[in-house]
Order: C-alpha cells, then sequence, then structure tokens
C-alpha cells in the first residue's frame, strides 16, 4: 500500500502524488473500503479517488533515481518489438503501454522509431497507430525520467539520445 505523499504512477494517467488514503462516505460503497486520492502531475485543482485494492489499472511506485539511470544505460540492450503485422503490432503497443513498464514503453519508441526511419526512406509516411502510440510511449517516459533525473521533459528526448550516444562511443 502506498503513502501519503508517495508518488505513484497509476495507469495511462502517469505520475499522481497521493494526497490521501481513506474511505469514502457515499451510498452503495463499502465504508471500511479504501481509497487512494491522486493528485496527477501538473494539475492543481484535479483529484482522482480509486480503490486501494484496484486491479483494473496498474498502479506503481515510480522509478527511484538508480533504477532511472540503469534504465538509460539499458537502452541499447533493449530489443524492438518484432511484430511484422500492423493488427498485431498495435495490440502489442496497447499492451505495453497498459503495462506502465519503462522498458515496454522503451520497445515501443525504439520500434516507431526504426519503422520511421524505414518508411521515410522509402517515401512513406509514418502510421497514424504509430504516431499516437510513439506520443503515448514518450509521455508517459519522459515525464517519469524528467521528474527523477530533473531534465525538462521537452529536453528528454535529447537527453536520452546524447547518453545513449555516448554508451555506444565509450
Amino acid at each position: 500500500m502506498f503513502e501519503k505523499g508517495d508518488y505513484i504512477v497509476y495507469g495511462h494517467t502517469g505520475i499522481c502524488q497521493v494526497l490521501d488514503v481513506t474511505t469514502m462516505d457515499m451510498d452503495g460503497i463499502p465504508k471500511d473500503r479504501l481509497y487512494y486520492v491522486l493528485r496527477p502531475e501538473g494539475e492543481t485543482e484535479g483529484k482522482i479517488f480509486t480503490p486501494v485494492d484496484n486491479v483494473k489499472l496498474v498502479i506503481r511506485k515510480i522509478m527511484s533515481q538508480e533504477e532511472a539511470e540503469e534504465l538509460l544505460d539499458s537502452i541499447p540492450e533493449i530489443e524492438a518489438i518484432d511484430v511484422p503485422e500492423d493488427k498485431l503490432r498495435e495490440e502489442k503497443y496497447k499492451a505495453c503501454i497498459k503495462s506502465c513498464d519503462c522498458r515496454e514503453l522503451v520497445r515501443i519508441i525504439k520500434t516507431i522509431y526504426v519503422r520511421k526511419k524505414d518508411r521515410v526512406s522509402l517515401g512513406k509516411k509514418v502510421t497514424a497507430t504509430d504516431e499516437r502510440y510513439l506520443k503515448l510511449a514518450e509521455e508517459n517516459l519522459y515525464t517519469e525520467l524528467s521528474k527523477l533525473l530533473g531534465v525538462p521533459k521537452n529536453k528528454m528526448e535529447a537527453y536520452i539520445t546524447t547518453r545513449v550516444e555516448k554508451l555506444q562511443t565509450a
């Protein structure tokens, strides 16, 4: 269970701070059921109420700074997704996003960068599906890494690229 003040990743919402762990006084809701009161990162007014025992969405503590550093160092070894059929690839993208696992987000990003490069070299446009999942994966990954590493989210792509290039030339 998370404590008041903890930062967590809450499904596709992303990083949230636990404002409270409490019961709800509403008709039809058991009086002893505990709920997290969450505030999504970057919002000042919005709150999310979710059961502590929620099994529909992934709720996990954000990475530590050390885990973030290890993830960045392992990017060259993380394999892209190898699913040639568009429909099956989209299902894989969905599963990766739903997992809220940063390694899986890196896999999506790597896959789409390679696909993008290949398609552009053939004179084709990037697919709308790839664009949508790239944006989701980058948003989720960059938000978490930005919080942990103190790098502005809009500079995270350049930061990661520079870091990976240094790893590969070392």
